[in-house]
């Protein structure tokens, strides 16, 4: 999976603000928010409150929340206004289900690109994730697991495709602030399938071989979610 409110750097960090339109800052603005969970589900966003935080009118607050509300992130109601969208567990499971897929593909065409020093970051984070599970944070650990694929597939030379890995990513950590929460032993068998992929990446593998192998691990976790909190309905689970 992994999933959580990022507290690391993060694939899916802001440009410098000198690079950002106006709406483009509240709405970097508003989802670090969202993400640290300072706006919480339900939360009303006032869009003159926010405007007046940033030095900024209104127009640009409105098309940001805009952005966000295509994003699933916020959501509009009429003769109430814009909300942090309340967490939807479909919703957490369609996103693990296109990440599967989406990561897998760009971890593979990363792979060729990733140096060796790439490959010895990411397995230090993969250390480091090991020594957290003796005195288990779940937020912690999903931070170093974001930050652990990251490093895998940001090398990733198709643009779109990194773009809606990031997406997702933020989407997960809007709408679970850590599966590990509820299935904590996943953590340790995330951390053998992450050394799994490191050295298929090393050996040079066959793309389709490391693609297969990230898209399980992936699916895997979303796999152990849906035994525990849904077991009537993990039967038969789609192979993504």
């Amino acid at each position: 999976m992994d999933a959580t409110t990022p507290a690391a750097p993060t694939p899916a960090s802001a440009p410098p603000a000198s690079a950002q339109s106006k709406s483009q800052q509240a709405y970097h603005w508003i989802k670090e928010r969202i993400a640290a969970q300072e706006f919480t589900p339900g939360y009303r966003l006032v869009l003159g409150t926010i405007a007046g935080d940033l030095d900024m009118s209104v127009v640009p607050v409105r098309e940001a929340i805009r952005q966000l509300e295509a994003e699933g992130l916020v959501t509009f109601e009429r003769n109430v206004g814009a909300r942090v969208s309340m967490v939807d567990d479909s919703q957490y499971r369609f996103s693990m289900q296109s990440l599967s897929i989406l990561e897998g593909a760009a971890t593979a065409l990363s792979a060729r690109a990733l140096t060796t020093e790439d490959v010895r970051h990411a397995r230090r984070i993969n250390e480091l994730m090991v020594e957290t599970l003796d005195h288990f944070d779940p937020r912690a650990f999903t931070a170093l697991n974001q930050e652990f694929h990251a490093t895998l597939f940001e090398k990733c030379a198709n643009p779109r495709m990194l773009d809606l890995v990031r997406a997702e990513w933020a989407r997960l950590g809007h709408l679970r602030d850590s599966t590990f929460s509820f299935v904590p032993g996943r953590a340790a068998e995330s951390v053998r399938e992450h050394e799994n992929i490191l050295v298929l990446i090393e050996n040079g593998a066959p793309l389709a071989e490391i693609e297969k192998t990230a898209r399980r691990h992936r699916s895997a976790t979303l796999d152990a979610y849906l035994i525990h909190e849904h077991p009537d309905e993990s039967l038969g689970l789609p192979a993504f």
